[in-house]
């Protein structure tokens, strides 16, 4: 196993001084100030309940339940809050803690739940793990590094880190686990977020886009669809009004299904910052890309392994100075 040469990414910038490691793909449900409202892939609401853990041991009591960092307890389904409630009131009966749920009304907002965790901390979101650290300078930006490993199978991530100062590192503070089920991470600024549009079109536009092989390429034909430009093997139009697009989406779909076994994939992309901001990992030969959001500069990079839980730590010297922030990718079976 060989050590490739250091690859710079881009950089980020943090107005507010406190920085957010997402998932990429869950930043449709970012709610910025305001609290949290969740659909399903229907388009139908997921109620879902925050509350506090309180009491003279709540401390004690949040860390032997272990159901999520901290005292908070987040987006809770309300049809199981009957029997988590009871399942907490047990486990503090059991361990002879006094502490209580209490209800959080309204739900507490991604933005403030940043706050919370400035220190250097992690949050879920709909059950994915958020990590945060404040404190990051915010007049400059911040280089963003991708550090390869050769392995018999090919090149792989084996961390990313962001580049704050130059020094000799001497501690090194777990910050949590990023959970990724997109294959792909955000490094943003808490405030930045807040201005992210996941999928309306900033321009009124859209592409309509599809590829499969040979199946792709009769589609292609059929349908007088051209190849897409930098994306190999891909069909479609780009930069059409909404409408036309989720048409030409429907003809795709019909020429797919008017005959069985016909094997096709296709992406209806709006103009929003999520389908600009890929754009440029489809065209990066590291897989990254940036963009100005909120009056930040946000950068998503593709994990090279996939979905996953990554180990994120800050780098300090001896004295707490902070030199980086580093995420490890390198699967633990790898």
């Amino acid at each position: 196993m060989l050590t490739a040469k250091p690859i710079e990414l881009g950089s980020v910038t943090v107005p507010s001084g406190e920085l957010v490691i997402v998932d990429t793909g869950y930043l449709g449900m970012w709610s910025g100030d305001s609290s949290p409202s969740y659909t399903d892939d229907k388009g139908e609401l997921r109620p879902c309940v925050d509350f506090e853990i309180v009491g003279p041991d709540a401390t004690v009591a949040a860390t032997s339940f272990d159901r999520q960092p901290g005292r908070w307890l987040y987006d809770i389904p309300e049809h199981g809050v009957v029997g988590f409630t009871a399942l907490f009131a047990e486990h503090c009966r059991s361990h002879g803690l006094r502490a209580d749920l209490v209800l959080v009304e309204p739900a507490v907002s991604h933005r403030e739940r940043v706050r919370r965790c400035a220190a250097g901390d992690s949050f879920l979101m709909m059950g994915v793990p958020v990590v945060v650290l404040g404190s990051l300078p915010r007049e400059r930006a911040l280089p963003v590094v991708g550090h390869e490993k050769v392995f018999d199978f090919g090149i792989g991530w084996e961390s990313v880190t962001i580049e704050v100062n130059d020094g000799t590192i001497a501690q090194r503070q777990l910050l949590g686990k990023v959970g990724v089920d997109w294959a792909r991470i955000m490094l943003a600024d808490a405030d930045g977020l807040s201005a992210w549009v996941h999928e309306e079109p900033l321009d009124g536009l859209a592409d309509a886009v599809f590829w499969g092989g040979s199946d792709a390429t009769a589609a292609a034909v059929e349908l007088r669809a051209p190849a897409v430009a930098n994306e190999l093997s891909k069909y479609g139009w780009l930069d059409l009004p909404v409408h036309e697009a989720v048409a030409r989406i429907h003809e795709i779909e019909g020429w797919k299904q008017a005959r069985p076994g016909r094997r096709l994939a296709w992406d209806f992309r709006p103009h929003s910052h999520h389908w600009q901001i890929m754009r440029q990992i489809d065209r990066s030969p590291h897989e990254a890309g940036q963009i100005e959001v909120g009056g930040a500069q946000v950068l998503t990079f593709m994990t090279s392994w996939g979905d996953g839980f990554f180990s994120v730590y800050a780098e300090r010297t001896e004295d707490g100075a902070l030199l980086r922030v580093r995420i490890e990718l390198i699967p633990a079976d790898s």
